[in-house]
Parts: structure tokens; C-alpha cells; sequence
């Protein structure tokens, strides 16, 4: 039994479009189902839904109707939506559709993701609206989101909304699926700084974000942390108040739906007539949206060149084009179209006959069981997308096949390629690479055709639409479990609530505080991260109570923290606890030290710091540090591993340790750490209270040193001997102000 069917939620499906599309005629309204991979794969997901092993025991579908309705029809719209369809509708108005849909999404978004640079429009108020409607559909949410759903966010019109919908809905689990390609860095980069981060950051909303191929997921995590600094552990983003899950998820189709269709009498009647009109030719088929990125010139220009270099073929082969129509009255794709047609009527008028016309083309939408049919008649399918998400053409031929005869030709660059490695695949690009693939397939003998096609099927019979949608949502299921398990030491209410009570209670307390990462966010250079007024005043504020001692254990050095917080009624220990200052008295070492190695090992770090730009090292009194924060995430990171391997071969036989901490790593004496400072103010008298709070590897020997009963408290998530966690600086002084604030009422 499934472990999820005990608890079966609701699912909220949120996507541009609804599974119908409105029309208005002499004031009346027209509901049609509306086409596409997405929304006739999730019917059939959702026709699933009584299974009682789904995860999913109901659903609200939440988008765009598909047109503008009159505010005294929106009524009657939402109630026919809701009763009939199980859908919310979000109403756009024409300026929407305009600048949000027409605009961002078809002008800027899809050129850009599907690689085509050069046809991305950047106009500010494309990204205004497109800002615009995604907060419209949020705020249709608002009071449509209950105490247990499921939100599945879907495609690029709609990637700033799970960020709003977090926002709004921290508990909730969002999930955020892509149905395009994700472009590499180099491309994405082309996008406007503040529109990059916004998508990212708003896609980052969800706990679980899918692609459909293993690239796709690996060029998001890449631009994650170009341009974020996000790092990732096996597809799991780790930010300090959530974990999100990465993965991929190929979209697969009702595999069954097509593989009876084809033995069905009403396709049987097409096929026949399909085979008398077209004699004893081999059958191509083409079928695709007229779009730039489905490479339908490229394909026709294979053909001629086919026809070009065999001449036998001529009048033995068809090549059927169907171009279904998309965004009429767009320059773009009318110039296309236009394009399509001529080189259509030149193949024609080069090769064709009286007898025998080279393509058939026809520009229209067909019916499901016409296209089955043309699937069933066509000896191959050439599909040859020049950038294509998933494209589901290429799986619905296949499973179109029962004898299991007939040739997939696929495009290398579509998301399909990843799973279909049987057909043979080609670079569109290149003609003389589409003619070769036309030539092969029609000599492929058919115990061939059988075998691919047989190993094909079975893959795609068994990994369906539903497969896939359940799949991605027990997965959303299973990384929001993840996260309570990963934050299970968080403090809550009740553990606050304890802290406070037992250090209210004690008669002598001792805290310890890191500072950066700590008290403050990380910056870009070290230097930066100066103390803000108000850590200076909780500092302060616990330092003056008499039963306080508090402890800034830092790695900075003396002189800096002299300089920040030696005024302040605290102790300070600088560079890990090589050097120790009590409240009142000088600063003094807890053992002696040598630096003489100093001159040996900064040459080296030195170099590194010049081999990679934004790196810096640092000289303090007892250790070097080399910081490569401002270097790039990716260069650092490899960096970072090599000068480690560097420094451990050169200090094998010295008296030194190599230390990585955050974005740094530190060459010190062996023997200091912040262990050792925090054991010295705990020898000196007995404590009722201990607490120390840290946020990387050098506070864990602090965590250590600790008491049993003290309460060790990492900051962010991680491996950690700390007992408790807090999720960011900012709960850190939440906390501390606590303890400040219930000091100042009891006094």
C-alpha cells in the first residue's frame, strides 16, 4: 500500500492556463477543453484521483481562462469553473494578455530559455506586468489555500508566484514544475540582474522544483549559484529557513489511451482512407506547433536534401507536414509561416509530379483520433526540435505503434532524447545529418524497428503521465517530512519557553556568541560586516547584568574586535581562541605561539589569491586566512579543494592545522580552538546557565567544550553536536533580546 494513501490531500494545481478555454458568442458562454501536453496530461492524472493509493484525494485548478470575460459574466464563470471543472479562474485583462502573456512570457522568457538570444525583447514593462499578473494570481489564492493543501505551481509564466505564495503561506508545501528547457548560465545571464535574481528567488519559493531532464536540473543549480551563491548537496538546497528539493522528472504521457486508439474502428476507417490517398509511398510525418524552436525549416530542408541526393526515393516517399497554428497575428511567427509555405511550395514545384506531390502540408489543429491515425499510417516520425523541453509528439508515436514497427527520428536537443535513445537521434542543424537519419530509417529492417520500438514502450508504458505526477508530488510530500526532520532541533515555543525559564532561574550565567554568520549575515568581504546598533546594544544590555558573562568567540582579529566591542562590558576572544580578553583586563595568549611559519605558508596563499580574482588573504597575529567569498562560486569551490590538498601536504610534518570555514580557509597552530577558550572561562566557576551559539565547523569544537546540560545552539542547517538550531541572525538576537528584555522587566 502506498505510505502516503493514510493521508490523502487536497492538491492545488496552479498554470497559466485552465483545462478549458472561454469564448464569448453574442454574449453567451462557450466552454472548450483546452489542448496541449500539460493540460491533457493532467486530466489523466486527475481522472486517476479515486484511486485510493494517489496521494491526492481532490483538486481545485487554479488559471486563466483563456480570454477577457465581461465583469457581469465572471459570476456565472466561477460557478460553472467550480462546479464543473474544479477550477478557479484568474481573470486578464487584454493589457495583461498584452504586455504579461504575449509580452514577457512569449517575448522574453521563451526565446531566452529555449536558446534563441537573439529574439528576446527586454522591455521593462513586459517585466511590470508580467510582475504584475503573477501577484494577481496569488492574490486569487489568498483564500483559496487551506491548512493541509498541496500547491503545484506550473511553467515559466508563473515563476515569481511561489516566492509570493511563501510569503503568505510559510507551512504550506509548494511544489514548481518547468515544462521548458532551463537555460545554461551563459544564457540566462543575458536577463537583466534584478529580473535573474527575482526568478530565481521566486522559483526557490517551492520546497520541491522539478525539470524534465537531468540538464535542465543542473543549469538551474548552476545559475543558483552564479548568481545567488546558493550551493547545493545531491539536488538539495540548503538556505537557512527551508531545504528545497531539486530534481528531474520526465513527463511521460496516457501511454495506454494511445496504444488502444490505434487498434480503435474509428482510426482504423482515417487509416485506410490515409493509405488509398497515398498509394504505396513511404510516410514521413511531421507534426508540430508553428514555433521557431520546433526546427520545421530545418526538417523540410532535410527532406529536399534527401530527395536531392537520392534519387531513387523520389515518388517512393511522402513527407506529411502538419503545422498546428500558435499565436496568430504575431510578426514573428507569421513570418514564419510564411517562410514554412515557401519552402514547401519550392520541394513541390523541384521534385513533385502529376503523380506524386513530395509534401503534403497542412496548416491546421487535427483531432485526437486523426492524429492517432496519422501516427499509425507513418512509417516515420521526424521530429526535430532545435530546443524543445520535453516534446511529447515523440513518445505519443511510439506509443502509437502496436505492431511495434515504424522509426522515431529525434532531435538530440529535445527533453524526449534523454529517455528515447533507441530511435535514432540527430542534430538538427545539420541537413546532411537529417537526410542520413531519413535514409537509415528507411532501410531499417523491421525485426530492427520491432526490437527499438519493443524497449521504447516498455519504458514509456510503465513511466505514464500518472507515474510521473504521482511521483512528483509523494516527492513534495517527502521533502517537506525531510525538512521537519532536518529542523527537528529547531527552538520552538516550548524550548524557548525552557531556555528562558532556566536562565532566569540561575544565580551565575555563562554565554558564548560567535559574530559573523552569528550576530551578523556573511558579506561579500570580511570587512563589511561592521556591528549594527542594535547587536551593539544587546551585547551591551547582557554584558551589564551581573550575573552575566558574556563571551564573543570570534576568528577576527584582536585589533578588529578590539576596535568594535572593546568598550563593551563582555569578554572577547579573537582568532579561535588564540588570544583571550576578560571584561576589565588586557588581552593575553592561553598558551605560547609561534608565527614563524607565517612567511612560508602566505607566499602560497598569496598565489592563489592572485590566480583568482575576488580572492584576499589576511594576516592576523597566529593564523592566515585566505577568503574567496567575492571569487566565483564555481572557481572558488574547485579552488578552495585544491589549495586545502596544497596546505595539508605543506604542514604534514609543522605543527599547524589547515581549517575550512565559511568561504575561508585558515592556516592556525594546532592546539587553539574555540574549545579550548570556552574550557578556560569554564574552569574558572561554576555556571547554572551555559549557552553557546555558532554557525560553522570552528564553533563545534565550542559545542563540544560545552557542559551537557548547556544549551549549544547551531545557526542554519548542517551536521552539528549543537542540541538546538535557529534558522538565521536575525532569530539569534530575536532570542537574545529575549533573555535582555526578561532581565530588564524582573529587575
Amino acid at each position: 500500500m502506498n505510505a502516503h494513501a493514510a493521508e490523502r490531500r487536497r492538491l492545488i494545481i496552479v498554470s497559466n492556463r485552465l483545462p478549458f478555454t472561454i469564448t464569448q458568442e453574442q454574449g453567451e458562454l462557450k466552454f472548450t477543453e483546452s489542448v496541449g501536453g500539460l493540460a491533457t496530461g493532467l486530466r489523466t492524472f486527475l481522472a486517476s484521483l479515486p484511486d485510493p493509493q494517489s496521494p491526492v484525494s481532490e483538486h481545485v485548478w487554479v488559471g486563466w481562462p483563456g480570454g477577457t470575460v465581461d465583469d457581469a459574466l465572471k459570476s456565472a464563470v466561477r460557478k460553472k469553473a467550480l462546479s464543473e471543472y474544479r477550477s478557479f479562474p484568474v481573470f486578464l485583462s487584454e493589457q495583461d494578455i498584452d504586455n504579461f502573456y504575449q509580452g514577457f512570457c512569449n517575448k522574453t522568457i521563451w526565446p531566452l530559455f529555449h536558446s534563441f538570444p537573439g529574439n528576446v525583447q527586454y522591455d521593462r514593462e513586459y517585466w511590470n506586468q508580467y510582475k504584475k499578473v503573477n501577484e494577481a494570481f496569488c492574490d486569487a489564492l489568498q483564500d483559496l489555500i487551506q491548512v493541509g493543501d498541496l500547491v503545484w505551481v506550473h511553467d515559466y509564466h508563473l515563476t515569481l508566484l511561489p516566492a509570493l505564495l511563501r510569503a503568505r503561506f510559510p507551512l504550506t508545501p509548494i511544489g514548481f514544475f518547468l515544462h521548458i528547457p532551463f537555460p545554461t548560465f551563459e544564457i540566462f545571464r543575458l536577463l537583466p540582474g534584478t529580473w535573474r535574481r527575482e526568478i530565481l528567488e521566486g522559483i526557490l519559493g517551492a520546497n520541491q522544483i522539478g525539470f524534465h531532464t537531468y540538464d535542465y536540473m543542473q543549469d538551474f543549480l548552476r545559475c543558483t549559484l552564479r548568481i545567488l551563491g546558493y550551493e547545493n548537496n545531491m539536488g538539495e538546497v540548503f538556505l537557512n529557513d527551508r531545504l528545497i528539493r531539486v530534481g528531474s522528472f520526465p513527463m511521460g504521457i496516457d501511454f495506454q489511451k494511445f496504444h488502444s486508439a490505434a487498434s480503435s474502428p474509428e482510426v482504423a476507417r482515417e487509416q485506410d482512407e490515409l493509405i488509398r490517398s497515398l498509394g504505396t509511398s513511404k510516410v514521413i510525418l511531421s507534426v508540430d506547433r508553428l514555433d521557431y524552436s520546433k526546427g520545421i525549416l530545418n526538417r523540410l530542408k532535410g527532406f529536399e536534401t534527401l530527395l536531392e541526393e537520392s534519387e531513387h526515393l523520389r515518388g517512393a516517399v511522402t513527407l506529411i507536414a502538419v503545422v498546428v497554428p500558435s499565436r496568430i497575428g504575431v510578426e514573428d511567427y507569421e513570418l514564419m509561416k510564411k517562410q514554412i509555405e515557401e519552402l514547401v511550395g519550392n520541394i513541390n514545384g523541384r521534385f513533385g509530379g502529376v503523380s506524386w506531390t513530395p509534401i503534403i502540408y497542412q496548416f491546421r489543429s487535427l483531432p485526437f483520433h486523426s492524429l492517432v491515425a496519422m501516427y499509425a499510417v507513418s512509417n516515420i516520425a521526424l521530429v526535430t526540435p532545435l530546443r524543445d523541453g520535453m516534446n511529447l509528439i515523440a513518445k505519443e508515436y511510439v506509443a502509437s505503434r502496436p505492431d511495434k514497427t515504424g522509426v522515431l527520428i529525434l532531435s538530440e536537443m529535445a527533453g524526449a532524447a534523454k529517455e528515447l535513445g533507441e530511435a535514432i537521434l540527430i542534430n538538427p542543424n545539420y541537413r546532411e545529418e537529417i537526410a542520413q537519419a531519413l535514409r537509415e530509417a528507411l532501410e531499417m529492417p523491421e525485426e530492427e524497428q520491432i526490437r527499438r520500438n519493443q524497449i521504447m514502450q516498455i519504458r514509456l508504458r510503465r513511466y505514464n503521465v500518472t507515474r510521473w505526477a504521482t511521483d512528483i508530488i509523494n516527492e513534495l510530500i517527502n521533502v517537506t517530512r525531510r525538512e521537519e526532520t532536518v529542523f527537528a532541533n529547531l527552538i520552538t515555543p516550548p524550548k524557548r519557553a525552557e531556555l528562558l525559564h532556566r536562565y532566569h532561574d540561575a544565580s551565575r550565567r555563562l554565554i558564548f556568541l560567535d559574530y559573523d554568520g552569528t550576530l551578523v549575515s556573511y558579506t561579500r568581504r570580511p570587512s563589511l560586516a561592521t556591528p549594527p546598533e542594535e547587536v551593539l546594544k544587546i551585547l551591551r544590555s547582557l554584558g551589564e547584568k551581573g550575573k552575566n558573562t558574556v563571551i564573543l568567540i570570534s576568528g577576527r582579529r584582536k585589533s578588529e574586535l578590539e576596535n568594535w566591542f572593546g568598550t563593551l562590558p563582555i569578554g572577547i576572544v579573537a582568532e579561535h581562541g588564540a588570544l583571550i580578553k576578560e571584561k576589565g583586563s588586557e588581552w593575553k595568549m592561553l598558551k605560547p605561539l609561534m608565527a614563524d611559519w607565517k612567511p612560508k605558508i602566505i607566499p602560497i596563499l598569496e598565489g592563489y589569491a592572485d590566480r583568482f580574482p575576488g580572492s584576499s588573504v589576511e594576516e592576523k597575529e597566529y593564523s592566515v586566512v585566505w577568503h574567496y567569498r567575492g571569487t566565483d562560486p564555481e572557481q572558488g569551490k574547485l579552488a578552495a579543494m585544491e589549495l586545502t590538498d596544497d596546505l595539508h601536504r605543506f604542514t604534514a610534518n609543522i605543527d599547524l592545522q589547515v581549517l575550512q570555514g565559511q568561504k575561508n580557509i585558515e592556516v592556525r597552530n594546532t592546539g587553539i580552538n574555540k574549545g579550548t577558550a570556552a574550557a578556560y572561562w569554564l574552569s574558572n566557576e561554576r555556571y547554572g546557565f551555559v549557552m553557546g551559539i555558532g554557525d560553522d565547523l570552528t564553533d563545534e569544537d565550542l559545542f563540544t567544550a560545552l557542559p551537557a546540560d548547556a544549551y549549544s545552539i547551531r545557526v542554519g542547517i548542517g551536521r552539528t553536536q549543537a542540541r538546538l538550531s535557529l534558522r538565521s541572525p536575525k532569530e539569534v538576537i530575536q532570542l537574545l533580546g529575549n533573555l535582555a528584555q526578561g532581565d530588564d522587566r524582573s529587575a
